[in-house]
């Protein structure tokens, strides 16, 4: 029997997706809460991250030991993460503890939010926040956004600041956490071998009693100009940049299109900037990535050079970029379509991929997809769309963040 779709809701708007497959030997169940940076005020944020710590830390019937010991005792893999837009968690475990990594995760998604808890885990996002300090790509990175974004909310950075960490409360991280982690802000997905009407009973159970808070999100328009920005640091000593520019959103059918533009441009292997900077050896690194975000989006050019090198392999990359849309043929339209096609069917083969895959696009899209409906869309992208959405989306205008040795 193929893979079947159904789909419920529950009163309080919690919706429940899922993929059922009687042959797979695995099921999946993910927990996707419509919040993330960019949903947070100034002054919070991190709080979504934050949070998502938080929620192993131990519930009124649960402590934090108790929720490590019991997924261990089902042998499931779990976790969770925090984007911009989205935050995730979920567990992958045998069909016959699917409904034990449901209970487990329902529960953990209402944490008890002790005051010693809280404090004792800001201390480990201060050290989060100074790991990743010490790393040249996420300082770039972050610095990056800031000035691509502007004013818009996916400016904020997702862990948050020093600053803004030390003087967050419980106080209003609870106020946060009954606002976005309601009913009608929950997806759930779940795929592979299981009882879809029996789980959606087990949610219902366990989740028809969240609130419904009617949550929203904002839309500011996106104002991007040209922009360029250089961080002098003694902690380096190879030179970094990043180059971003608007892309189509991720409700965009263009995101086909933009996502092969962005590997015939900078994939890790026979790409543009491969050949051009990678091969040469003017560059170490060099990449490009396209990001389809909730109503707007952005390409990220990066690459990482000798400082001796870095004027001209800027001026290369910019070339490359300018050149791209006249120098495009079937070859590379056939190449990535065939990269593309392959990551999202590897994907597809686990239950634990298809219910991110299917989490993730219900709660930017509302919409269901099949993966074979996906592939279809992929195949179908020409040359032309390909023109065409370099015509819409020309990498400009265009934010520079270069990073290099004092």
């Amino acid at each position: 029997m193929a893979v079947q779709f159904k789909q419920a809701a529950l009163d309080n708007g919690l919706v429940v997706i899922g993929e059922v497959d009687s042959q797979a030997h695995t099921a999946a169940i993910g927990f996707f809460i419509n919040t993330g940076g960019r949903d947070e005020d100034p002054a919070v944020m991190g709080v979504s991250h934050f949070l998502e710590h938080m929620m192993f830390k131990g519930t009124e019937t649960r402590t934090a030991a108790d929720v490590d010991r019991q997924f261990d005792e089902i042998g499931a893999d779990h976790n969770a993460y925090t984007s911009g837009e989205v935050t995730a968690f979920w567990a992958h475990a045998l069909p016959e503890h699917l409904p034990r990594a449901q209970e487990i995760l329902a529960d953990i998604l209402r944490p008890a939010l002790r005051q010693k808890d809280f404090d004792d885990e800001k201390g480990v996002i201060l050290e989060e926040i100074a790991m990743y300090e010490d790393q040249p790509f996420w300082v770039l990175y972050e610095r990056t956004m800031e000035a691509y974004y502007r004013t818009h909310p996916l400016s904020h950075r997702v862990l948050g600041t020093p600053k803004t960490i030390e003087r967050l409360t419980a106080a209003q991280m609870q106020e946060y956490f009954t606002r976005r982690y309601s009913g009608d802000n929950t997806t759930v997905a779940l795929a592979g071998r299981l009882d879809f009407d029996v789980m959606v009973q087990r949610l219902s159970r366990h989740c028809g009693q969240w609130q419904t808070t009617q949550p929203r999100r904002r839309y500011p328009a996106l104002q991007c100009v040209d922009d360029e920005f250089t961080i002098r640091s003694a902690k380096v000593n190879r030179h970094y940049a990043i180059m971003a520019a608007p892309a189509p959103p991720i409700q965009d059918e263009r995101r086909y299109p933009a996502a092969m533009l962005a590997q015939i441009l900078g994939d890790a292997e026979g790409s543009r900037l491969y050949w051009a900077l990678i091969e040469t050896g003017l560059a170490e690194e060099a990449r490009v990535g396209y990001d389809g975000r909730d109503r707007v989006g952005e390409y990220m050019l990066y690459y990482v050079c000798s400082p001796d090198d870095a004027h001209r392999v800027e001026q290369v990359a910019c070339e490359q970029i300018d050149g791209l849309v006249d120098s495009l043929t079937e070859d590379d339209l056939a190449r990535v379509r065939s990269k593309i096609a392959t990551g999202a069917t590897l994907q597809g083969e686990l239950p634990a991929g298809r219910m991110q895959r299917l989490g993730r696009l219900w709660t930017y899209t509302g919409r269901y997809l099949s993966l074979e409906d996906e592939l279809q869309r992929i195949n179908a992208v020409t040359l032309d769309d390909l023109r065409s959405v370099y015509q819409a989306f020309p990498f400009r205008p265009r934010v520079i963040g270069r990073l290099a040795p004092q």
